[in-house]
């Protein structure tokens, strides 16, 4: 759910590189080592269709679901049998990807429940009948746990869905179960890697299952791409659902903060954290942000989005949507990733092909100072003491402060410190929270760089709709004793700002997909999904994963 600082971080309140914080923004660590298939050949073959069941299910869309249930060609409780024997075969059998945590034992029941509201001609919206998974910091009310991938959590319970589940439902979604994470959204210590959880262990990359899937919202991202749900949430609040989308060829959408409830989600930081869709299809995506939007008495920043939500999203869909935008090409975001500049830029290529008149390149005023900046971690270190203690209060049982989670740590130390630390934890809990003098300053420095001398400016100076980049780089092998091999990431304006992006796939490398983000103002939600959906029309780069175990040796 954010990025972290570079191990050996200096002491709280000294500066920290920008360049080896991003480096870092990926992550949280691996249980176990991801070997290489010892036989080159293997490397190359797909898994059998015995272990890869129900392959007619694979990247049908929520729109294709919803025409085969209404023609009476599917029901919601068979389709919710199909995933879940997917889980069982690709997640828990040979191919172990990892990516959820558990099943929902309800699910299917609830899925037969829905059917029946279908023969009875109560449709609840696009999602009637939908099976999605659920990143495990998001509250359920249900037989799962919400644990944040943590084992201090086990024994403690939400006392109510949160509130984008309790929206979910209401729309017919079937919360098929809880995906795995970096564990605490990758906001507990250094040197990790990504989509790492003490209860599930390292999730894998679906196109080559040695190659990490990136986080914090890894089994969201992973189990989308593989088909083992229709559609996920994910959590971010800097690169975490952006990252993931990327690394597993999908699609991500990062809301402007506050567009969605953060009531009854595992916080990190009340400025940035924000929760949204990760599915195949643009359109897929924007079916479920419209199931999630809405003023919510137990979230005070989606007050803000009154008279700026839709419930549908879809209709901003558009296969002609880059005709006439102005879009800004950030290259000062672009990292060291050979691959990714050039699939970025014959991406841009295509933009100007579809019609978009492009702004090549655009520059940020503040750029010196945010890559030199710590104001966003220190921003997110007074927050999480605070607001993690706020939502410990809300469970039933179990810890009730950070000071708590670090003792139950290092008392477990043998499973939860075993590959990296919780260095993270320790700098928070020795802030004095959002009372603290330097949290007012530090908040104000990484708005004005972000937004006034960031974003804002941007947008102002060039009259733009979008600005894009590369959101990251082919997905690297994952290493369990060194931690992330992360080359760069392109999220952090707007996490910094608290405003919106959409990933979408934009190519490949040796088979490995990487995304374009379209950035937007606050609350563009639907000039980002018009924009995006035209992008994916003109490029078609999703590609289905082939759950090969490595690259291969030449």
């Amino acid at each position: 759910m954010s990025t972290k600082p570079v191990p050996g971080s200096p002491a709280p309140g000294s500066a920290t590189n920008r360049r080896n914080f991003l480096k870092y923004s990926a992550a949280t660590a691996a249980a176990v080592a991801v070997g290489s298939t010892a036989n080159p050949a293997a490397a190359h073959t797909m898994p059998s269709r015995k272990a890869r069941p129900h392959s007619d299910i694979e990247e049908l869309t929520v729109a294709a679901m919803q025409a085969a249930m209404a023609a009476g060609k599917l029901s919601s409780a068979r389709l919710t049998r199909m995933y879940l024997q997917r889980i069982d075969k690709i997640d828990n059998g040979p191919i172990d990807l990892r990516a959820v945590i558990e099943v929902n034992p309800d699910a299917v029941d609830i899925a037969r429940a829905l059917d029946r509201e279908r023969k009875q001609g109560k449709l609840r919206g696009p999602l009637h009948g939908i099976p999605i998974l659920l990143k495990d910091n998001i509250d359920t009310d249900d037989a799962t746990l919400t644990t944040a991938g943590s084992l201090a959590l086990v024994d403690s319970r939400p006392g109510a869905d949160a509130t984008v589940a309790a929206k979910l439902r209401a729309a017919g979604a079937v919360i098929l179960g809880k995906a795995n994470l970096s564990e605490w959204a990758n906001f507990r210590g250094f040197q990790s890697s990504s989509g790492w959880s003490a209860r599930r262990g390292a999730c894998r990359n679906p196109y080559v299952l040695d190659r990490n899937p990136c986080g914090s919202s890894s089994g969201s991202g992973a189990a989308v791409s593989a088909n083992l749900s229709a559609v996920a949430i994910g959590t971010e609040t800097d690169g975490s659902i952006v990252c993931p989308a990327t690394a597993n060829g999908i699609v991500g959408i990062k809301p402007t903060v506050g567009l969605t409830s953060r009531a009854g989600v595992v916080p990190i930081s009340r400025t940035q954290d924000t929760i949204g869709p990760m599915g195949r299809t643009v359109a897929d995506a924007a079916a479920v942000l419209g199931a999630m939007t809405g003023v919510d008495d137990r979230d005070a920043a989606t007050a803000a989005s009154a008279g700026n939500s839709f419930d549908d999203y879809t209709q901003f869909l558009d296969p002609n949507g880059l005709a006439g935008a102005r879009i800004g090409v950030a290259r000062q975001l672009l990292f060291n990733s050979p691959e990714t500049t050039a699939i970025f830029e014959d991406a841009v290529a295509a933009l100007t092909a579809a019609g978009a008149v492009v702004v090549d390149p655009v520059e940020f005023p503040s750029f010196d100072e945010f890559s030199g900046s710590s104001a966003e971690f220190d921003v997110l270190l007074y927050e999480f003491k605070t607001d993690l203690a706020l939502y410990l209060e809300t469970r039933n049982g179990g810890p009730e402060t950070l000071a708590d989670l670090i003792a139950f740590n290092n008392a477990n130390a043998e499973v939860e410190l075993k590959w990296f630390g919780q260095e993270i934890f320790e700098q928070s809990e020795s802030r004095g929270g959002v009372d603290d003098p330097g949290y007012a300053q530090a908040l104000a420095d990484s708005q004005r760089i972000s937004r006034t001398e960031g974003l804002d400016a941007v947008f102002a100076d060039h009259d733009l709709d979008a600005i894009v980049a590369p959101t990251g780089s082919p997905a690297w092998p994952t290493d369990l004793l060194n931690g992330d091999h992360f080359l760069g990431g392109t999220s952090s304006y707007a996490a910094m700002a608290g405003y919106p992006l959409i990933t979408v796939p934009m190519g490949d490398s040796f088979g490995l997909p990487v995304g374009i983000t379209f950035m937007g103002r606050q609350w563009a939600e639907p000039t980002l999904i018009k924009l995006a959906s035209g992008f994916e029309a003109q490029r078609g780069a999703r590609l289905v994963p082939q759950f090969l175990e490595t690259l291969g040796r030449e």
